[in-house]
């Protein structure tokens, strides 16, 4: 009878541990309660600064006829993706910093890293397909809006969107489908794919390596696509004559070139590592660069060294 009594109080015991995780805790970066405020205002300023940018951005493409073109479609659509990619994270972890509740509900916490690995994915696709554009303008750009039209720049927005929204329904139905049965606190300020894989209770190795391949063949996929286009824009550069064409060639392609320079670099931080090699603090920190950081410089970095956007602005500027 006591062993019965045993083998029934081991078995309830292994249920108690066992029993599925219904929410999880956002840590977050400190406990300390003025430096949360002072991470508090830090990031609400990136963040408001992020939404007008951005949004403006989009805006000043709409309104301003110079700007309708291909080249000022795709970057609005970028500045759009930034906006959204930026307010799937930021929001909740301003909350988090000044709240005692620091919890995320499950269905919370996949629908943020669908939208989260969505949008990414998305980013670095239109990122390829924007090299891809500058190519098609600067290669032959008596023949540009024939090679672009509506059709073509439209297709390429739409399957960087398709693209993004399979490569993040992948990725979380991988990992919400594993156990988290332990501890439900994630070591981060979102819910991304490593800090979850590092506390889940079930075997990850194949959520590793699909990590791994599918950001790899994202990586490979649009950085070659980038590779080969500039490739042959450097190829039209050196066939100019004119110095003065040369210095706008060279002033939009390398504002392209330093977002794309940034964004694939911290992607490939991230995500192209061993899960042995995880570091949350570190992580942490790169993750925050790439999702909150990196939409901030995108406009700054996109009109800062483009004539024609300095001049919508300014038309703008003086209207009001």
């Amino acid at each position: 009878m006591d062993e019965l009594s045993s083998d029934l109080d081991i078995q309830n015991l292994d249920f108690q541990n066992m029993t599925e995780v219904t929410l999880f805790i956002l840590r977050g970066f400190t406990d300390n309660f003025d430096m949360k405020v002072v991470l508090f205002l830090l990031f609400l300023a990136i963040y408001l600064f992020t939404l007008i940018g951005n949004l403006g951005l989009v805006v000043l493409v709409v309104v301003d006829a110079r700007l309708h073109n291909p080249m000022y479609y795709f970057l609005s659509v970028l500045s759009f993706l930034d906006a959204c990619y930026s307010t799937v994270v930021t929001p909740k972890m301003l909350v988090n910093f000044l709240a005692e509740d620091k919890s995320i509900s499950f269905i919370g916490c996949a629908t943020q890293m669908f939208l989260f690995v969505t949008l990414g994915t998305t980013e670095a696709f239109l990122l390829s397909a924007m090299a891809y554009d500058r190519y098609v303008a600067i290669y032959n750009p008596l023949l540009y809006s024939v090679s672009m039209p509506p059709r073509v720049y439209v297709s390429l927005i739409i399957a960087s969107y398709v693209a993004g929204i399979a490569n993040g329904t992948i990725h979380t139905m991988a990992t919400f489908s594993l156990s988290f049965c332990g501890s439900n606190e994630i070591s981060h300020v979102f819910c991304d794919i490593p800090p979850l894989l590092a506390i889940s209770c079930s075997d990850t190795e194949i959520n590793q390596l699909l990590l791994f391949y599918c950001v790899g063949s994202i990586e490979m996929v649009t950085i070659l696509i980038v590779l080969v286009s500039y490739g042959f824009i450097l190829l039209a550069i050196l066939r100019m004559r004119s110095g003065e064409r040369r210095r706008k060639v060279f002033s939009t392609c390398g504002s392209h070139l330093t977002g794309v320079s940034i964004y694939y670099g911290t992607i490939f931080f991230i995500y192209m590592r061993p899960n042995s090699s995880y570091d949350s603090n570190h992580d942490m920190i790169v993750s925050i660069f790439y999702t909150i950081v990196i939409p901030m410089l995108n406009p700054v970095i996109y009109s800062l060294r483009n004539k024609d956007v300095k001049q919508a602005m300014k038309k703008i500027f003086e209207r009001s």
